[in-house]
C-alpha cells in the first residue's frame, strides 16, 4: 500500500473510533451525576460517621459542567474501549507476521482484563484512601475538596492501579521474545516485591496498611503466575531443544 493509501485507511479508521467515543461520550453525560454521588460516597460517609465536615466544592459557575464533561469523555474511553482497541488492531495487522500477531492476541486478551481488574482494585480501596485522608483534618475544621481536583486523584489512582496489574504481562510478553529467562524473572522477587511495596506505599497514601495489602497481594499474585508461565515455557523449549540435538546426533 502506498503512503496516501496508509494515510486513508488510517482516516478511516481514526473517523470510526471518533463516532464511537462521541456517541459513547454522550451516554457518560447522562450517567455522570451518578458517578458523581458514587465519588462522593466516601466523603459523604466520613461526614455522617465523625464529626469532621467535608463536602465537595464546585468553585466556577462552569465547573460542573466541565467535571461532567470530563467525566463523560473518561466514560466514553472505557465504553467504546472494544471499537478503538479494534481499530488500532485493524490498521496494525496487516503488517504483522503470524508470529507478531500471536503475541499481539495474547496480548490484548490478557492486557485488557488485567487493565479492568487493576481500575476495579483501585475502586475498591478508594474509600479507604479517602476516608484515611480525611481523618488527618481536625474536626474543628471543613474539607472543602475541590471538585475537579478530587475526581482527578481518583481517575489518577485508577489508572495507576490499572497499569500496574498489565506489567506481569510485558514480562511473560518479553519472555516470548527471548529478552528475559523465568529463571530471570523469578530471580528478581526481592526487587519485585520492595517495588510492588513501594509502588502501593505511593498509590495508598500515608500508612493505610490494609489498602496496601489490598493492592499488593494481587499484584504479587500476578508477577509470580508470570514467573511461573514463563518457567514453564523455558522449560518446554529446552527440551524441545535438547531432542533436535539428539535427533541431529544421531
Amino acid at each position: 500500500m502506498s503512503l496516501a493509501g496508509h494515510l486513508l485507511e488510517l482516516r478511516k479508521r481514526l473517523y470510526i473510533s471518533a463516532i464511537a467515543i462521541v456517541v459513547a461520550a454522550i451516554l457518560g453525560f447522562i450517567v455522570a451525576p451518578a458517578v458523581i454521588d458514587a465519588l462522593r460516597a466516601p466523603i459523604t460517609h466520613v461526614a455522617e460517621s465523625s464529626d469532621r465536615r467535608a463536602n465537595l466544592n464546585f468553585q466556577g459557575v462552569t465547573t460542573g459542567f466541565d467535571l461532567r464533561l470530563q467525566i463523560a469523555v473518561t466514560v466514553a474511553l472505557v465504553i467504546a474501549s472494544p471499537v478503538w482497541l479494534y481499530q488500532i488492531w485493524a490498521f496494525f495487522v496487516p503488517g504483522l507476521v503470524r508470529r507478531e500477531r500471536n503475541f499481539a492476541i495474547g496480548f490484548l486478551a490478557s492486557a485488557i482484563p488485567l487493565f479492568l481488574g487493576g481500575c476495579f482494585a483501585g475502586w475498591v480501596v478508594m474509600p479507604h484512601i479517602v476516608e484515611l485522608m480525611l481523618g488527618f483534618v481536625s474536626p474543628a475544621d471543613l474539607s472543602n475538596l475541590d471538585a475537579k481536583y478530587y475526581y482527578d486523584f481518583i481517575l489518577k489512582l485508577l489508572i495507576a492501579t490499572g497499569v500496574a496489574f498489565v506489567l506481569p504481562v510485558f514480562l511473560v510478553l518479553l519472555n516470548f521474545a527471548g529478552v528475559v529467562t523465568g529463571k530471570g524473572i523469578l530471580k528478581g522477587w526481592r526487587v519485585a516485591i520492595l517495588c510492588i511495596t513501594l509502588f502501593t506505599a505511593i498509590a495508598t497514601p500515608a500508612a493505610d496498611v490494609i489498602s496496601m495489602f489490598l493492592l499488593a497481594i494481587p499484584m504479587l499474585v500476578l508477577y509470580f503466575a508470570a514467573a511461573g508461565i514463563a518457567l514453564l515455557r523455558d522449560r518446554r523449549i529446552e527440551k524441545r531443544n535438547r531432542a533436535l540435538e539428539a535427533e541431529l546426533a544421531a
